[in-house]
């Protein structure tokens, strides 16, 4: 499995073109929600889940 990793940097505003794509975003419909290409997870699949605590402090 590949991991996706994505650095934001801090304080760097938003350029318009990604504003724009954050107001359709916010603005879409559950319904229209492309999910055709994500196959349905098994309940097996589910059943592996567990939830993790997603902030951890820094090792020292």
């Amino acid at each position: 499995m590949a991991i996706v990793t994505y650095i934001l940097h801090k304080n760097q505003p938003f350029t318009e073109e990604e504003l724009e794509e954050i107001e359709a975003l916010k603005n879409m419909k559950d319904e229209d929600i492309d999910y055709s290409d994500i196959p349905e997870l098994t309940e097996e699949q589910l059943k592996q889940f567990k939830r993790v605590n997603p902030i951890r402090k820094a090792a020292n």
